[in-house]
């Protein structure tokens, strides 16, 4: 009887090795992120003032939808479905009309209630102003914190963990907002549950950053409300007065309690959405409990 030797599988590489790890990955993800991003922003600035408007952060959002792409398909070599064009007018526009409901949900009854009080309305133009930065906030910050960090997280951990420690990120990259507070710090964790949630419920981007972008820029462009203690100069003017718990006093409408609820509202909608789709995932190896 004659035996075929056999050769011992090869071991990868020390490259390959550190490919597959999840904190690299995790770190490749965000610098392909942020380095796109500052180095479009940091050549901008070699352009004069007076000739970048606007531009310079549309840019930008599209520097960090390419460095994204090019991580996954180099590194984790797939196909970047999380951002296909597919369905992707419907998922956004379903994520816009979540996130106008959400604005309309807390600024009604604030204005009803006199904590906040119209009083006037600049020209029609400021409406244009905020749209490139409200662009490259949404995009920026939800491929950071949802297609980087909360996916690559719950990769490793599963969505309970991942959800948890997502969410403590986004707060901790809101704390150096000036004026933040408790109520803020809350808004800001149910509003991550809830984008969370979003993508969650779709595996794909596009209903977070319709809600992401509809919430900021509707305060920021329409209301002329502060955001995460960001002064606001849209086209309606609004003062707030009453109780900061409820204005959420300079730290504007993401400070108030009516914000904490509704966001809050909102993340346990799509997280049992999510649920009823199958969506939720254990930590790899963990047993399923049987229903």
């Amino acid at each position: 009887m004659n035996t075929a030797s056999l050769s011992a599988p090869s071991r990868p590489s020390l490259g390959a090795r550190l490919l597959a790890n999840g904190f690299v990955r995790t770190l490749l993800g965000i610098l392909s992120v942020l380095l796109p991003m500052f180095l479009v922003l940091g050549l901008s600035e070699l352009v004069p003032k007076p000739y970048r408007t606007g531009w310079p952060l549309l840019l930008a959002a599209c520097a960090i939808v390419a460095g994204y792409r090019l991580y996954v398909r180099k590194i984790e070599k797939r196909e970047v479905s999380e951002l296909t064009l597919a369905g992707a007018g419907r998922e956004l526009g379903a994520g816009l009309g979540l996130g106008a409901l959400l604005m309309v949900g807390c600024s009604v009854p604030l204005l009803a209630g006199g904590i906040y009080t119209y009083t006037g309305t600049e020209h029609w133009s400021a409406l244009f102003k905020p749209f490139p930065e409200q662009v490259f906030v949404a995009f920026m910050e939800e491929i950071l914190f949802r297609a980087v960090l909360y996916r690559l997280l719950e990769k490793a951990w599963g969505t309970t963990a991942a959800l948890v420690v997502s969410t403590l990120l986004f707060v901790a990259a809101h704390l150096p907002s000036e004026h933040i507070s408790v109520l803020g710090m809350l808004a800001t964790a149910a509003a991550s549950a809830a984008l969370s949630a979003g993508y969650l419920a779709t595996r794909r981007l596009w209903v977070p950053v319709g809600m992401h972008f509809a919430w900021n820029y509707l305060f920021d462009a329409v209301f002329s409300i502060p955001v995460s203690g960001h002064a606001a100069h849209g086209w309606i003017q609004v003062t707030a007065s009453g109780p900061e718990w409820l204005s959420g006093g300079a730290y504007g409408i993401e400070g108030s309690i009516v914000t904490v609820l509704a966001w809050g509202a909102a993340a346990v909608v799509l997280l049992r959405a999510a649920r009823r789709k199958g969506q939720w995932q254990l930590k790899p190896g963990a047993a399923r409990v049987p229903s």
